[in-house]
């Protein structure tokens, strides 16, 4: 049982769009990612994300609304609604979702991760 400094984990990485594993319980991943820019339009058809905001704003698109985030605040994506992060600015995200979600969902691209480091 060790404690995660997530600021000490922060330093450790500054690619953007690439999430790192740091912690897993109950089948679900916490995961850390710096972002930059805009992401694609993607969903999930099985898992539901959590997006908490830790540094930065983001903008969390949906077909229909935009959702601001600030720092402290997180925001629940249920599975089959199409999203896409945007940071104008770099942001630090928190995620959380089961540990097999793919990053970007349905779209398979450039920026698809499926191996995640593990920091």
């Amino acid at each position: 049982m060790d404690k995660v400094n997530v600021e000490q984990k922060l330093s450790l990485f500054s690619d953007h769009w690439s999430p790192k594993i740091v912690a897993e319980l109950n089948g679900q991943a916490v995961k850390l990612v710096k972002i930059a820019g805009e992401f694609v339009w993607h969903h999930h058809d099985n898992e539901d994300e959590l997006f908490y905001v830790i540094k930065g704003q983001l903008r969390m698109e949906f077909r229909d609304q935009c959702v601001l985030l600030n720092p402290g605040e997180f925001i629940v994506v249920p599975r089959g609604v199409e999203h896409r992060p945007v940071a104008e600015q770099e942001v630090h995200l928190i995620l959380f979702e089961p540990v097999e979600t793919l990053n970007t969902g349905n779209v398979s691209d450039e920026r698809t991760r499926a191996d995640l480091d593990r920091i």
